[in-house]
């Protein structure tokens, strides 16, 4: 019973991330499949998923083919009720889906501006309006979530949910351009950066190397936080 996951090169494929988290962070038996986003193939890899025609996507040990992440979670989560993916608690469990469907539809001046790059950390970023508008949010949603979980754990609803799976690239874009939030944000942002999955994802990226390094910005860089 084994699913089949389509991701795309791990230093820059933030929907990726998201979707190999599902998988890893739960326990959940997989194989992976890179998908070619820089080297051209990725139509041809992709077409035995038609219509698919974006990462991550996967096949389920019945063969059903499902893409974009937010379906994906939820398939999980419906096909592995065991795996407590999203928060037992109903107000939290709620609160969880509403943050993870903002992820996806929102946060357009950060994901636009600053795409995830796992390589380095960039220092003279220089933060416009809009971009500075998404990271505020993100603040406001992230205290919503410890607001009203039901226990203190690290993670945004106490427990590791898909929440945290969904905002993890926004994290690697927090660091990666040493963006300015709030010190329990912070906290937050170190939290995922620590974790031995997260860690995992990104240890396999930088075995790839790239010539010319996509979205170099032509700024001063330092090492990427390690602990």
């Amino acid at each position: 019973m084994t699913y089949d996951l389509y991701i795309g090169d791990r230093t820059f494929s933030s929907w990726s991330l998201r979707g190999w988290l599902m998988m890893e962070k739960f326990n959940l038996p997989y194989r992976a499949h890179l998908v070619g986003l820089y080297s051209g193939t990725m139509a041809a890899d992709l077409a035995a998923l038609a219509p698919v025609r974006l990462v991550p996507a996967m096949r389920t040990p019945d063969g059903t083919v499902v893409g974009e992440s937010l379906a994906m979670a939820e398939t999980l989560a419906e096909r592995h009720p065991d795996a407590a993916m999203w928060p037992a608690d109903p107000a939290a469990r709620a609160t969880a889906r509403w943050l993870a469907a903002e992820m996806c539809g929102g946060f357009s001046a950060l994901r636009g501006t600053c795409p995830m790059q796992l390589q380095h950390v960039m220092q003279g970023f220089t933060v416009t309006p809009d971009v500075q508008a998404d990271l505020d949010r993100i603040d406001v949603l992230w205290e919503h979530a410890r607001a009203i979980r039901t226990n203190d754990g690290p993670w945004l609803f106490g427990d590791y949910s898909l929440a945290d799976a969904f905002y993890a690239p926004v994290v690697a874009r927090i660091t990666g351009y040493d963006l300015p939030v709030s010190e329990n944000a912070k906290a937050y942002c170190a939290t995922t950066l620590n974790d031995p999955a997260f860690k995992a994802w990104r240890a396999e990226g930088l075995k790839v190397t790239y010539d010319p390094f996509p979205y170099d910005l032509g700024l001063p860089t330092r090492d990427w936080p390690v602990s």
